[in-house]
């Protein structure tokens, strides 16, 4: 068991039976009445977010999880296809799941995935996450207003708006979790 106002992100929880992972968490401490927590809670197998509110000292099951590092290899448009560097097993993840993973996952690239009793609860991403520029807008001599931007395409597919000056080719840092232009990367 573990107390409501301990639940941070990632936590694993068991809630009607069901695994859920805490994917967002706000704590509340209104000025009359005790302090309680919002969280955001997803089922990884159907994929279905349940939002609960639990006052700090209620408790909560917690689940006992294993973390493994899995190579992302593809997806065929219904499954991400995962293996696990250990046992080099494959296994499948139904793409609804993840859904605003589709773009930002890398062929070949390890991530930090989160199993409970082998079904997948959780593929972490690192926060950061470098990628090449495959299409990008040619940028006009003198079209240079201050702060001015464009959209470029990378090699996921995932459209990043970026400063003019990022030219196809090049590698760039995106934020993971706001899929924001961090910053040209130089090889």
């Amino acid at each position: 068991m573990i107390k409501a106002g301990q639940i941070e992100r990632g936590t694993a929880l068991l809630i009607k039976g069901k695994p859920f992972v805490c994917i967002d968490r706000e704590f509340v401490n209104p000025g009359k009445g005790s302090a309680f927590v919002r969280l955001k809670l997803r089922n990884p197998g159907s994929g279905q977010i349940l939002a609960e509110t639990m006052k700090t000292q209620d408790n909560a099951e917690e689940i006992t999880v294993d973390d493994r590092d899995c190579q992302y290899l593809y997806n065929d448009g219904e499954n991400f296809h995962l293996m696990m560097t250990d046992t080099y097993d494959q296994i499948e993840v139904p793409m609804s799941a993840f859904p605003d993973y589709e773009l930002l996952l890398k062929d070949g690239e390890t991530y930090r995935c989160t199993f409970w009793e082998s079904e997948l609860l959780d593929l972490q991403l690192p926060p950061k996450v470098v990628y090449l520029v495959e299409e990008a807008e040619e940028a006009i001599k003198g079209d240079t207003v201050q702060g001015a931007t464009k959209y470029v395409t990378t090699e996921c597919g995932l459209k990043v708006k970026c400063p003019i000056f990022i030219k196809k080719g090049e590698k760039i840092r995106v934020n993971t979790e706001t899929k924001e232009y961090i910053e040209r990367v130089n090889s």
